[in-house]
């Protein structure tokens, strides 16, 4: 495991991107939570754990667990969010938004590895197209049950 980085970098300010990620996630809720960027610029806040289940009590009646669970997914696994996580100073959040806890080493090294294998170039090389194989030669018996059955249909 290699060792997480050993300054951190400041606040990780959130783009328009991440806010309309916030935002689905708010709507699902019966009030927002301050966990999450209200608007571009603001830090992306680190999850404190244990945070899901209080986001799943303020789930708004009649809106799915699963819609709710993809919208968070979608948000704590996006580079910006890895990145946060990945600052030597990184801290874990509640609901309001205060600080709680420190990540630890393991979650920080595990995020720092997490944003190094979405920020790596994509591998856009593709093998070349293998030309199917010929059909097998038709036996001489087969070619003519072949043209038989050909002359049958046009009759």
């Amino acid at each position: 495991m290699e060792s997480p980085w050993s300054a951190g970098r400041g606040p990780i300010a959130s783009t328009e991107l991440d806010v309309r990620k916030a935002e689905a996630i708010n709507v699902l809720l019966v009030r927002p939570v301050a966990v999450l960027p209200a608007s571009p610029g603001d830090p992306i806040l680190p999850f404190a754990l244990g945070l899901w289940n209080e986001l799943r009590a303020l789930l708004r009646p009649g809106a799915k667990v699963t819609a709710l669970r993809r919208a968070t997914g979608a948000f704590a696994h996006s580079k910006r969010y890895y990145l946060a996580c990945s600052q030597a100073d990184s801290m874990r959040h509640g609901i309001d938004g205060k600080p709680v806890e420190p990540l630890s080493p393991d979650d920080r090294s595990a995020a720092q590895q997490h944003f190094a294998r979405l920020t790596q170039p994509t591998q856009t090389t593709q093998e070349p197209r293998r030309q199917p194989d010929p059909p097998p030669p038709m036996s001489k018996t087969a070619q003519i049950r072949a043209g038989l059955l050909s002359r049958a249909g046009q009759a």
